[in-house]
């Protein structure tokens, strides 16, 4: 399960271009038998993801990605709320017995230092507390990289999500793989 908003619902792309679709296609290369669910919503908050949060859960989930944050911080919302829903998605998700991933995400210059330190300290904090991996910058090698950003400067191209898609890989495959060994 995909828990996130535009970069993961994959605005602007083809639904087969957004980096769960791609995902997708490494577990099924890699004969890793999971269906992934993008749970991505456009303008989502982390306030909005924990809304959504029970019914995201609902089924048989085994790994959660969370990726929320960016509307948060496009909306300079305050760190300590950030911290307290991603903290309650963790939890919740955990109680379930369900692997979580931990996506983080930066805030933009326009807001000042203290905010974009506050802003990033949220996400190791939160993957250091709760023992989940994590992936700590979501758009890494992506971010200000006109070619790799559609006009918006916000979102990827397709070739943005793929590189998105690698950076998810690196830190999902080895529990997917870990979570069919185990036979949970």
């Amino acid at each position: 399960m995909f828990l996130g908003d535009s970069l993961t619902a994959g605005l602007g792309l083809a639904t087969s271009q957004a980096y769960p679709a791609l995902i997708q296609q490494r577990l099924d290369a890699a004969s890793l038998d999971y269906e992934v669910v993008n749970a991505g919503v456009s303008g989502d908050t982390s306030a909005g993801g924990l809304a959504r949060l029970d019914w995201a859960l609902e089924g048989d989930v085994r790994i959660l990605v969370v990726a929320l944050g960016g509307n948060d911080a496009l909306r300079a919302l305050p760190t300590d709320q950030l911290k307290q829903n991603l903290a309650t998605i963790i939890e919740r998700a955990q109680a379930r017995g369900i692997t979580v991933v931990l996506a983080g995400m930066e805030a933009p210059p326009n807001f000042g230092r203290d905010y974009i330190v506050s802003f990033h300290k949220v996400y190791p904090e939160l993957a250091g507390r709760y023992h989940v991996a994590f992936v700590p910058f979501l758009l890494q090698g992506v971010a200000g990289s006109d070619a790799l950003n559609q006009r918006d400067g916000i979102h990827p191209t397709a070739e943005g999500a793929r590189i998105l898609a690698d950076t998810v890989w690196a830190a999902l495959q080895p529990l997917a793989k870990e979570e069919k060994r185990s036979g949970s």
